[in-house]
């Protein structure tokens, strides 16, 4: 049987939280004491939280647009704020986006697979497919995407894609490490102890594999689909000018109360029959 133990029945576990730098520390409380399934589990999920492993890695998931995303030690945990992207790739998503009236949805650098996976639960029949480099994340997102029909691949941006897909992505999402080498030092101990590195460091100015992925995305993207990646404020200039000069109409997109930057790049639209006519 489930242990349950009430919070308020456990204002310890609350201090130690709040000790460790848990702004939120009684819901946090709350979910561990839900996670737990006996008083010593507890204890060890409450210690492990103190060191500073990121909450969803020590109950086992996270909640990212209303669904519960399953999370493995050591993978990337998805961001709310990483959350503005999907909204951005579900409304740029128009009706009719394929012609098979089943669109192709891919996600690269994928993590746990959410970003993807919560696209595809809102555009039915999607197709989705999600690729990492890193085995312990193809791992994890295998355990959320496949369930929901979905396919996942490990190797590095587009390599391990089946061929049959190019020219095919209607939705492209590639939430690729954007955070500059020399910072990475400065992030929360959570993401920098406690996340694989290959998911964090982006290069000298954060941007080395997203420059990589818009430069190959053309090749892969439908007439008319649309590559989006997740920055900073001050990296969405120049990622613009990376998908400008791959051919890809960019565009940046802001939400202040997320505090999320996302970078689009559109191919451009197929060229209808009999547009014109030699003269």
């Amino acid at each position: 049987m489930p242990y349950r133990r009430r919070v308020t029945d456990s204002p310890a576990i609350v201090a130690r939280l709040r000790a460790a730098g848990c702004v939120f520390a009684e819901d946090e409380a709350a979910l561990l004491t839900a996670a737990a399934g006996s008083p010593g589990e507890l204890e060890a999920m409450v210690a492990a939280r103190v060191r500073g492993l990121p909450l969803e890695q020590v109950i086992g998931w996270a909640e990212f647009r209303g669904l519960r995303i399953l999370v493995d030690p050591g993978v990337f945990v998805p961001r709310r704020r990483s959350e503005f992207l999907v909204q951005t790739a579900i409304s740029l998503a128009r009706p009719g986006i394929s012609p098979s009236g089943q669109p192709v949805i891919v996600d690269l650098c994928c993590g746990t697979g959410a970003l993807g996976l919560a696209t595809a639960v809102a555009l039915p029949s999607a197709e989705l497919h999600a690729a990492d480099l890193d085995p312990a994340a193809v791992a994890c997102a295998r355990r959320n995407v496949e369930p929901a029909g979905g396919h996942v691949y490990q190797g590095g941006l587009f390599a391990p894609l089946p061929a049959r897909l190019r020219g095919r992505v209607d939705v492209l999402i590639c939430n690729a490490p954007y955070v500059p080498t020399g910072e990475i030092a400065f992030m929360p101990v959570e993401a920098r102890d406690h996340e694989a590195p290959m998911a964090l460091d982006g290069g000298g100015d954060g941007l080395a594999v997203l420059r990589r992925a818009a430069a190959q995305a053309p090749g892969w993207l439908t007439p008319g689909g649309t590559l989006l990646v997740e920055t900073s404020q001050r990296q969405a200039g120049p990622m613009a000018e990376a998908m400008t000069a791959a051919g890809l109409s960019a565009r940046a997109h802001h939400d202040d109360e997320m505090g999320a930057t996302v970078v689009t790049g559109t191919a451009p639209a197929a060229r209808a029959p009999n547009s014109w006519r030699r003269a």
